[in-house]
């Protein structure tokens, strides 16, 4: 059986992106694939042994994540997708009402402008003027917004709400083209509200430089068609997936790292949200997000273009749409496929017994069964400076460095030992129980994850964790490298 292993979870598979495993079951596939790949046992299962919520698992299109499906025979399957969350049909009728497109008139230029459109049967004039009448939330104006903004723009959608709290940087021109050189330290929504006017000075843009939140989140989305999910962290995926569904909104949801991108819709025509696709996300530091991991920069506009076109076929009310159904490209591979995805009845913010009434904020850790109990030991840590001048000083100590081979390629921490937290359990002896062992990483969360992986499998040595990881001591100088980290 062919295992298509997703790209968050290839450091507990030896980095590659598909395994040839025997099995009959899922079950027996996934007892092979962990004997096969001892690391992916930490990467799948919790530590009571249950697949982790942010997993779906399908065989060729069908979703078999429910245990009660793993001892069925896989006969005439050709393949299991292991997918984590990064996060069918035609309509038969457009989001926007008759009566709003009516309002709507299209002058000369708009006809020279639209042509293209025009000339589709299944936009033409009707269409043109849904797409001027609708009122579109992009939440994110980062990597995907760039594309989404400027495709929705250039189309001609009537009105635009970018919601992002975020200045341009150098960092962000290699993939975030909806920003140039001049933009850096600039609002990202000013820069985008620029590019906007420029596009189109007839589109009403609305620019809101404020960080979601669950106080904000239903206030920001209200009175709007469709909301576009371009962020880029788990938290803000849930608060806009559970707005949505409760103001009842559209939403049309993307996400990428490194070479593979995601996309579909949610919550329309009584269809999946995204808890009922992924029950959870990843607990922090578990999977790097696109942010530590890196993406190729075409990789943003491909899937950004898929956001945009679904949510013109949205507002036209044209075509099938991904709704019930999740989209998965892997450019580096050249595959893609479409994966169907189920409403969950126990959903507990669209089920039938809903318990999430309203938007709630939440504990990100708690959220993912990590909160700490009582008894749990801390993680100590120490700042760039202590680490620094401990380091200067020549004090004993053991340095572990749990990134990516890309990331230690950019920026090599000297002296450190190289040990994927897969591996931290099984490789323990080569640590010293006799000296501080500090564990580093790019942002330090995944550290704090490496720490308590040790602790776990039993390790007994004290164990620190460098506070803000890697960017936080990018300007630390140690006297005896002579130069900057």
């Amino acid at each position: 059986m062919k295992v298509i292993i997703s790209a968050t979870l290839k450091s507990f598979f030896r980095r590659e992106a598909e395994a040839e495993i025997g099995g009959n079951t899922v079950a027996e596939v996934l007892k092979n694939l962990t004997v096969e790949y001892p690391d992916a046992k930490r990467g799948l299962y919790d530590e009571n042994g249950k697949l982790r919520g942010f997993i779906r698992i399908f065989a060729d299109e069908e979703d078999v994540t429910d245990e009660a499906k793993h001892n069925e025979s896989l006969a005439g399957v050709s393949r299991i997708l292991l997918l984590p969350l990064v996060a069918g049909g035609a309509p038969t009728e457009s989001i926007i009402s008759d009566e709003r497109r009516k309002e709507i008139e299209l002058d000369d230029k708009d006809i020279e402008r639209f042509n293209k459109h025009l000339l589709l049967r299944e936009i033409s004039v009707k269409g043109q003027k849904r797409i001027r009448a609708a009122k579109v939330v992009v939440i994110g104006a980062g990597a995907l917004g760039s594309p989404v903004i400027q495709y929705l723009a250039a189309a001609g959608v009537g009105t635009i709400k970018i919601v992002d709290f975020d200045e341009v940087t150098l960092g962000n021109l290699q993939s975030q083209v909806l920003h140039t050189s001049r933009d850096v330290k600039r609002p990202k929504v000013a820069s985008a509200k620029d590019k906007v006017r420029n596009i189109d000075r007839n589109i009403e843009v609305i620019a809101e430089n404020v960080r979601l939140d669950a106080d904000n989140a239903a206030s920001l989305i209200e009175g709007f068609d469709l909301v576009v999910d371009c962020t880029d962290n788990y938290k803000s995926r849930y608060l806009i997936n559970d707005a949505c569904v409760l103001s009842g909104i559209p939403l049309v949801f993307g996400a990428i790292y490194q070479y593979e991108g995601e996309v579909s819709v949610l919550n329309y025509q009584d269809g999946p949200c995204l808890r009922c696709l992924f029950p959870a996300p990843p607990a922090p530091g578990l999977v790097p997000t696109c942010a530590e991991g890196g993406t190729i920069s075409p990789l943003s506009g491909i899937i950004g273009s898929y956001q945009a076109n679904e949510a013109l076929k949205l507002i036209i009310g044209i075509g099938e749409h991904l709704n019930g159904r999740l989209l998965r490209v892997d450019t580096l591979g050249l595959q893609s496929s479409v994966v169907k995805i189920k409403k969950n009845c126990d959903c507990p913010v669209c089920g039938s017994k809903p318990t999430i009434t309203e938007v709630e904020d939440f504990d990100y850790e708690e959220f993912c069964g990590l909160k700490a109990e009582e008894d749990e030991i801390p993680v100590e840590g120490f700042t760039p400076e202590e680490l620094a001048s401990r380091i200067d000083a020549g004090d004993a100590m053991t340095i572990i460095d749990v990134r990516e081979p890309h990331e230690r390629a950019i920026k090599h921490f000297p002296g450190a030992i190289a040990i994927p937290i897969g591996q931290l359990a099984r490789r323990q002896k080569e640590l010293n129980p006799e000296l501080d062992t500090v564990f580093i990483c790019k942002e330090g969360k995944r550290s704090i994850l490496a720490i308590n992986t040790l602790r776990e499998a039993g390790y007994k040595g004290p164990m620190y964790n460098l506070k803000g990881g890697m960017d936080a001591m990018k300007d630390i100088m140690f006297s005896n490298e002579a130069g900057w980290l």
